[in-house]
């Protein structure tokens, strides 16, 4: 059977049934929430003559779930006009919705006999083909099928979804001895290729792999932490970056689950697994549980009541502060900034490999606790193999996409080297698992199989061998392009490589992909290859952030050392390029993801198509360092949002103007490319991926497509320049801005600069004027600007900073 969804049904409006619905909206699939009839009157409701049949009252607890969800921070929609693919009800008045839904998931309550109630309903009205599944975080997924129809167990599965589901990226999916596994296959498919998701195959075992790692490393090390008397600041310092976790660290992670929610599931692995002697230790130790017991009782679950192991704090100045739990006295004290001899040498080392391999060569507090969290680490994750998975991978990927490690506990532990490692855990107290001994005698020095830096194989613990690791096929992988030695040309700044069937691709790789003359230089010579030996190009890389703009240090540079001559040529070819790529005769795909910020965005708009990762966040920010955009930026939103509004008769050219004004004024950021259409920066065929790892490869496939079409370049596009009366509207604008003290005086001559090139200079009266005429005034405002002490400043802050002055 072809499996399809269409339509997704969510039951239970809580923190994650909501959140997920919300996914579900990002990626287009219709879906409807419900929720549970409430019993009782609230006494708003009472007082408003309200009464349990009325439809606002049945529908309240679905209604407050999705309202808090669309309200959350970081967002769950990655656009506000998501929410329309969203429908709300109840599990009384709307249970029809379930019988005609491809997919039934299941978030309420972890409580086994209400989850099995409700797959009694289920059973009763699904469609033969609809596949159901539970997110439940650790029951037993066999035990709520139990008692239901043989059609019902075969598409059954569980479906166990991270907080919050847009951003974390594991999808543990667990199938029972009855799923059918072309029902496994479809769900697998569809949560990498429809969800975006990094798929973890489970067995039916205890919280699965995600958590039952997490809690049986996180016991230990907050019974560690008490019991060696470390400190909330200490502890976040050392657990976080340093050791290749999130910012997070250890306490802030736990006031961001919810310091309840911490205890429940821990408290329900402590029930699963007594057998378990390596985490339940741990799990029943009498500080910690004591604890993080008092803290519940006093109302202090972390972030959701604005007070757990931190609690936000004003000063008598009015700046905020976070205050850490004292764990001794359980009173809030301000931070701290702990120092360690052993920190201080490893820090600034990029590798993590290395890094760790410096600080368990010392013997600080700080390396104590870090050597005694990574060895435990190790020897949990080997000895739950073979029960939670057959070889390290699924651990590591758990791991990697659940909790947003660097990596996991075994790609660490081959980078620390295996044998060395395994013999200091041994002297340590912390003896890894009998099999990896075993491995070491087989002559497998690794638990991954290397060629050049790509993984290939995995040692499989019941085999007792590699075995090869799949790989998604004609999915694009640069290390792969590299060893295959399809890198055409490249130098500090960008590669080019030949990604095969008539496509070339430019890869940035300056600090954070700040883009100069070494990248103009790829991408003109692949411009150059392309007009005779490829069919398309693709501009696009791996790493974190497509790019984060200019590089400010040659712009400040230039200007204090009043380099007019250098800075003008800069910006003409970055201008030139950019008006290269629009009207280049064979298709330019852009493929930005991460952050493509001031010039990163005018490239990527300045592309024959562009074709983004959901999580792109993109804009013209250069008001925030003293310039306008002057890449084309300025002129693209004016061709964007200006010219097509003035293009009908009788249109007021106001509220166009000032969108782009304030667009551009306010420094506006889409958070995600759903936001970025909305902000007319992606247009209505730029296309959107929502697995990032298969971004390069849909770019590539958007470039063949375009060129088998016959692609053409645009026509030349003139712009509309609204001319004095719209710069003296602009101007008044600015200035009402300024005497509000919404920005600075400086900040006022910014916005005038920018008002100058948005109405066209000094027209006498509003007129189509060429690409090149508004490219011309960017240029002019640009210099002027750098000349500007003010410009100067803020650049050299966001240099030594990373933030924005406003001065």
């Amino acid at each position: 059977m072809t499996y399809k969804i269409h339509s997704v049904v969510v039951i239970g409006a809580g923190t994650m049934g909501a959140a997920l619905a919300a996914h579900l909206a990002n990626v287009g699939v219709p879906v409807t929430l419900l929720d549970i009839v409430p019993n009782k009157l609230k006494p708003e409701e009472e007082a408003a003559k309200l009464t349990l049949k009325d439809k606002v009252v049945r529908n309240r607890i679905v209604n407050e779930g999705w309202d808090r969800c669309i309200k959350a921070r970081p967002a769950n929609l990655m656009a506000s006009d998501l929410a329309t693919l969203v429908k709300l009800g109840n599990l009384e008045d709307d249970f029809e919705a379930i019988a005609r839904a491809d997919w039934i998931v299941e978030a309420i309550v972890e409580n086994l006999k209400i989850k099995q109630d409700l797959m009694t309903r289920i059973d009763a009205v699904r469609k033969p083909e609809a596949i159901v599944t539970t997110n439940t975080s650790g029951i037993p997924i066999k035990d709520i099928a139990e008692g239901r129809s043989k059609g019902f167990k075969q598409h059954f599965l569980g479906t166990h979804f991270f907080n919050p589901p847009r951003y974390l990226k594991l999808l543990e999916i667990i199938p029972t001895g009855d799923t059918l596994p072309a029902v496994t296959k479809f769900m697998t498919w569809f949560g990498e290729f429809r969800l975006g998701k990094g798929i973890v195959l489970c067995k039916d075992t205890p919280n699965f792999i995600g958590n039952r790692v997490a809690f049986g490393t996180g016991a230990f090390a907050l019974n560690y932490i008490l019991e060696n008397d470390y400190t909330v600041d200490e502890v976040d310092a050392l657990t976080g970056p340093l050791m290749g976790h999130p910012k997070t660290a250890t306490f802030r992670l736990i006031d961001l689950v919810g310091v309840d929610v911490w205890e429940h599931v821990g408290d329900n692995l402590k029930a699963a697994i007594p057998y378990d002697n390596y985490a339940m230790p741990s799990l029943a130790a009498e500080k910690p549980t004591k604890l993080v017991h008092t803290l519940i009782e006093r109302g202090w679950l972390g972030n959701k009541t604005k007070v757990g192991f931190y609690k936000e704090v004003r000063t008598d100045e009015g700046k905020k502060e976070f205050w850490s739990l004292d764990l001794k006295t359980l009173e809030h004290t301000a931070p701290s900034k702990p120092r360690f001899d052993s920190v201080g040498k490893a820090k600034d080392i990029d590798g993590l490999g290395e890094r760790l391999k410096v600080i368990l060569g010392e013997s600080d507090r700080a390396a104590q606790l870090i050597k005694a969290l990574t060895f435990q680490g190790f020897q949990y994750a080997s000895v739950i193999i073979p029960e939670v998975a057959d070889t390290p991978k699924p651990i590591d990927d758990a791991v990697r996409w659940g909790f947003m490690h660097e990596a996991g506990p075994f790609e660490i532990w081959d980078m620390l080297g295996v044998q060395e490692t395994a013999k200091q855990m041994k002297a340590a107290g912390f003896s890894p698992a009998p099999w990896v001994a075993d491995m070491l005698k087989a002559g497998c020095e690794t638990f991954y199989k290397y060629k050049g830096d790509s993984k290939v194989g995995v040692y499989d613990v019941a085999k007792q061998k590699y075995v090869t690791i799949p790989k998604t096929p004609g999915l694009i992988v640069l290390g792969d392009l590299k060893k295959a030695k399809k890198v055409i040309s490249e130098n500090p700044g960008a590669s080019l490589y030949d990604i095969g069937d008539g496509v070339a691709l430019v890869e940035f790789h300056t600090k954070m992909n700040a883009l100069d003359n070494d990248i103009f230089a790829i991408v003109n010579e692949a411009l150059d290859r392309a007009e005779k030996e490829f069919d398309g190009v693709v501009i696009g890389n791996e790493g974190e952030h497509f790019s984060a703009g200019a590089n400010i240090g040659l712009i400040l540079m230039g200007a204090k050392s009043q380099q007019w001559d250098m800075l003008e040529q800069v910006v003409r070819s970055f201008q030139g390029l950019n008006m290269r790529m629009r009207y280049f005769p064979r298709p330019v795909v852009i493929a930005p993801a991460g952050m493509a910020l001031g010039g990163g965005c005018e490239v990527t708009m300045h592309g024959s198509r562009v074709v983004a990762a959901a999580e792109t966040y993109i804009g013209l920010v250069e008001l925030g360092v003293g310039v306008i955009p002057a890449g084309g930026g300025t002129k693209e939103m004016m061709r964007r949002i200006i010219n097509p509004s003035m293009r009908l008769p009788g249109v007021d050219i106001f509220p166009s103007l000032q969108r782009v004004f304030e667009q551009i004024g306010q420094a506006k950021v889409a958070t995600s490319a759903d936001e970025a259409r909305q902000m007319s920066i992606l247009g209505p065929a730029d296309r959107i991926v929502i697995n990032r790892e298969h971004l390069l490869t849909e770019a590539k496939r958007e470039a063949m497509h375009m060129a088998a079409a016959g692609y053409h370049p645009p026509a030349p596009e003139l712009i509309y320049a609204g001319g004095r009366e719209s710069l003296a509207a602009l101007r008044i604008g600015a200035w009402t801005f300024k005497e509000g003290k919404y920005i600075t005086e400086y900040e006022g001559v910014i916005a005038g600069k920018l008002a100058n090139v948005m109405a066209g200079g000094d027209l006498s009266r509003p007129t189509w004027v060429s690409e090149q005429y508004i490219l011309d005034l960017e240029c002019e405002a640009f210099l002027s600007l750098c000349g500007e002490e003010k410009t100067q400043a803020r650049l050299f802050n966001m240099l030594q900073t990373g933030r924005p002055l406003r001065n």
